[in-house]
């Protein structure tokens, strides 16, 4: 059985800017004061996001905060959705990517993700990519702050729902920042970095993936590292 992996935000999806607008919103929501600056996202987890805002706000924040803000943005996703439709959009090669994969015999595919697993399941359903995605599989920002953990705790969720060891080397994590590939690295499974963000090609070669490619079009080396 092969595990493929997938983050989600300029992987599969773009929000044209609806993401950072709901996590101001909820931030204010949470924590009483208005968000005039935001943390480093490319690559971070939810908690370490908000954690890392509020810090800049002069709050420290606990846990028990964040999951006031993780319940607020699932609401606010699911509410405004079609604001997402409209302004959003699946990446060029998401669908048929995905499509290609679930057409083999013997794979599985989920997310791994710094998003909360509801904002996640939104996401990808408003676009229409969740046809073929294992969420109770993936790992999530609420899961662990350090995205190498998120991809093992996929792993092992894959592997007890199969009821079926998967190896490290039947897994592909598929991401467009430099911190997905540090995570697939840490973790010991490969990666296809994706320049559909703000990272080039040489950025996710250098960071360690294991092959890159402009983007999802490009089926040919999707499916090379697969076989």
């Amino acid at each position: 059985m092969k595990l493929v992996l997938w983050d989600i935000d300029h992987t599969l999806i773009a929000t044209r800017g609806l993401g950072r607008e709901l996590f101001g919103e909820c931030f204010e929501h949470v924590t009483g004061v208005r968000m005039e600056q935001q943390a480093a996202v490319d690559g971070m987890t939810e908690p370490v996001i908000f954690r890392e805002t509020a810090r800049l706000h002069g709050i420290t924040s606990d846990r028990a905060m964040f999951e006031a803000f993780a319940r607020c943005s699932s609401e606010r996703h699911r509410l405004r959705a079609g604001d997402l439709r409209e302004r959003g959009h699946a990446l060029p090669g998401a669908a048929a990517a995905l499509g290609s994969l679930a057409s083999l015999d013997d794979f599985v595919q989920t997310v791994v993700t710094g998003n909360i697993r509801a904002v996640a399941e939104t996401k990808l359903a408003v676009f229409g990519l969740d046809t073929y995605i294992r969420f109770p599989y993936g790992g999530y920002g609420e899961d662990h702050d350090d995205r190498a953990e998120l991809v093992r705790t996929a792993i092992a969720r894959t592997s007890d729902a199969l009821g079926n060891p998967v190896s490290t080397t039947d897994v592909l994590l598929i991401g467009d920042t430099p911190a997905d590939v540090a995570a697939a690295r840490s973790a010991g499974v490969a990666v296809l970095g994706i320049a559909t963000g703000r990272s080039t090609r040489d950025d996710l070669a250098k960071a360690g993936a294991t092959e890159t490619a402009p983007d999802l079009q490009h089926l040919a080396v999707l499916r090379a590292m697969l076989v």
